[in-house]
Parts: structure tokens; sequence; C-alpha cells
């Protein structure tokens, strides 16, 4: 078998827990400990501020390994050496050394995906890695590496079927990815942010928390994407980043305060924020003449940040082409989206997701269309600009359609 096609056939089941892959690392010399880790989990962000810590290390000086997930077009974007992306046929020799012993151990798609990441790294000799937590923290796959900085996003309704089912719960298992004396950051609020300060003081984990411990304001839109004040230690910086939305001000100032504390400088920070960009997260193309935005969005939190970026930028009306996850939380997604625009309901090529037609109550008036590239081409009739959004997965697909690429069948 394919060594790609042997990895995607261990999709579609999650595995929580770290004895698989810590006896995987074992097995392949715990190439984990080679390097310093920092680990970036939460519920939405997670993917902006971990590209975002990784260009400002770069800057630094440092040699930076990435890991992210999920890929929108090809696999081998989840793992990247100063920002390029795995090669291809280093992609399958890797496979190929690490088969046999992911095979031994039972290990999961995400499970042997990370160990071939950690692996990929130590033999690169990478002078930091920057991890994203693909599911919680505590039992992430991603948590077996240990940290020396722990950042964690934000905490929303996601996942509360493996996580919840209350935000606490989601906050603890997130807070999984704290470690005593390690510094770790957090723009979290409300009962989530009590929960991790909790689990922190148990911990004796330092945490710096946005709004306490630094600050943002000032956030504005620009020409090619947003600028915004941080404030730390009395000290007061602006930044700009060619990201869209409010909300990325935070994501970027949790990275540009973590770049700081593993030894930044101030001009690294701001030359790697100035190039800090996350594709599927209102990226901007050009479709016949008229403007295509695809956003990952896929949780009421997300759905909310998307509408807000929409007005903040100037970018409605506009209409949706929207396909959800079954499972996921449907109604608090439409209502933050309900009176934008019209609406055409599509799917993305994976038995998760939801059928078109069981949405329509949601969306009164929206129209179906099976196809995502008929349906985009469909919204594209009906407004001046098109939104994709509801799952990074129709936006990967959206993406490998438009470049003339199959579906892929997506599972994680």
């Amino acid at each position: 078998m394919d060594p790609l096609a042997w990895l995607y056939a261990r999709q579609g089941v999650v595995t929580l827990g770290l004895e698989r892959i810590r006896a995987l690392l074992a097995r392949l010399g715990n190439p984990q400990e080679a390097y310093p880790v920092a680990l970036v989990g939460g519920t939405n962000g997670k993917g902006t501020a971990a590209r975002a810590l990784a260009a400002i290390l770069e800057e630094a000086g440092f040699r930076v390994g990435l890991y992210t997930s999920p890929h929108l077009v090809a696999f081998r974007e989840r793992i990247a050496l100063m920002g390029e992306p795995i090669p291809e046929a280093r992609l399958l020799s890797l496979l190929e050394e690490v088969r046999p012993h992911a095979e031994a151990v039972g290990a999961s798609f995400f499970e042997a995906t990370t160990a071939l990441a950690l692996l990929y790294f130590a033999q690169e000799g990478v002078g930091f890695s920057v991890l994203e937590v693909g599911l919680g923290g505590r039992l992430d796959a991603t948590n077996a590496a240990e940290p020396t900085l722990s950042l964690v996003t934000n905490i929303g309704h996601d996942h509360l079927e493996v996580l919840g089912p209350t935000l606490r719960d989601v906050a603890r298992e997130k807070a999984g990815i704290f470690r005593q004396g390690v510094p770790a950051l957090t723009a979290a609020r409300g009962e989530g942010l009590e929960e991790l300060k909790a689990q922190a003081r148990a911990l004796g984990t330092p945490l710096w928390v946005l709004g306490e411990d630094f600050h943002v304001g000032e956030v504005a839109p620009t020409p090619m994407g947003l600028a915004f004040t941080l404030a730390l230690r009395g000290e007061g910086r602006r930044f700009q980043a060619p990201l869209l939305g409010p909300h990325q001000a935070e994501n970027l100032a949790l990275a540009a305060v973590g770049g700081r504390l593993l030894g930044a400088g101030w001009d690294a920070v701001e030359r790697g924020l100035a190039r800090t960009e996350n594709p599927g997260r209102l990226e901007r193309l050009s479709l016949g003449g008229k403007e295509v935005l695809l956003d990952g969005a896929h949780n009421p939190e997300g759905a909310l940040a998307l509408r807000e970026a929409l007005r903040f930028h100037g970018l409605l009306p506009a209409a949706f082409v929207l396909a959800f996850t079954k499972g996921k939380v449907h109604a608090p997604m439409a209502e933050a989206l309900l009176g934008l625009g019209p609406v055409v309901l599509t799917r993305y090529a994976s038995p998760r997701c939801e059928d078109p037609r069981a949405l329509l109550p949601l969306f009164p008036g929206a129209e179906v269309e099976e196809d995502p590239l008929k349906a985009l081409e469909r919204a594209l009739a009906l407004g001046p600009r098109a939104v994709v959004a509801g799952s990074l997965y129709l936006v990967g697909e959206v993406k490998r359609r438009l470049l003339g690429l199959p579906p892929e069948e997506r599972w994680q």
C-alpha cells in the first residue's frame, strides 16, 4: 500500500491518550527531546498563533519546525521547516520509517503524523519546534513533548462531546499542556479563564493573561489586514499583519508575548507578525473578477468572529457557501450568520459532513447545491463576493477543486 494511503486508512477514529504516542516515540529514539517545544492549544485561533510564533522565532534566528492541522490542499502542509512544507520524497521515506513502529503500537492517524513531524524536526536539527495541539490538550498526541512554553488561545464551544460537557471541562483538558514552572499564556475569558487559572495555581505554572498582564488596543483595519497596539510591562508597540479580523489581534499578541518570553527581540516580533499568514482563515481569492473569502469558522465563536470581521473590514454584503460537520452545534452558528446575505448550502467529501438539506430549517430561503464549486458559482451570482465557511474541510476542498485537483475524503 502507498505510504500515504496507509496513513489515511488510519483516519476516522479519535483515540485520545498518551500511551501509544509515547511508545511510538520511544521506538523512534524520543526525537521530541532533541529541541525545545512550544505547545499551542485553544478552541479558535491556535493555528494563527502557532504560525505567528514560528515566524517570530525564525526572525529571531532559530531554525524552526512548525506542526499544524488539518491541512487544506496537501498533507505536506502539516509539517513545515522554516516555512517550507516537508518535501514529498522525504515525507514518503519517513512514513516508511515510522510505519512498522506505528503498526506495532496501534498508533492512530494523528499519532503517527505527530511522531513523523517530531522525527523530521530532530533529523533536521531544528532549534525550536512549534506544535499546534490537535484536540483538547491533556491527552493529545502533541502533549507527549515537554514544552518550554504553553499557549491556550481561548476556550469555546467545540468538541464538547469529547472534552465537555461544560466550558470548565474544556478548559481543564486544554490546561493539560501546562507544566510546573513553565510559562503559559492565554486570551481566555470568563469561566474558561477561571478554570485555567485554577489549574495553573495547582501546577505552579506562571500564567500570563491577556487583559491583565498584557493588553491589546487600537485595533484598526489596514489595506492589507490589521494593525494593533500591544502593551507589555508598561511599554506599548504598534504592529501590523496581513490577516483579516479584529479577533486576530489577540492571537498575534499571544504569539508576540510568547516570542518575547523565548528571547526574541521586538524587531523580530515586528518582522514575524508582518509576514504571518494563515491559509483558510479569511483568505482572499479572486475568481472571475469577484472576491472569494475562505474561512474555516466551524463553531459558534468562530462564526461570530467571522461576522465581526466581515463588518470590521467592510466586506458585506456577501453571499455564503456553507457546509457543516455532523455533531457540531449548528443553531448558534446559523444564528451568527443569518441576515448577512443569501446562503447556498453544500457538502464536502466526507461521511462527517452534515446533509445540507438537514440544515434548511436553520437557513430559511437558502439554496442547496451538493457540488461545492457549483455552490460557489451560484453564490457569486447572488452577491458582490462569496464567503466559503463552516468547515476547514470545505475550505480545503474548494481550494483543491479550484486548483483542478479531485476531492479528498477527509476525517481528520
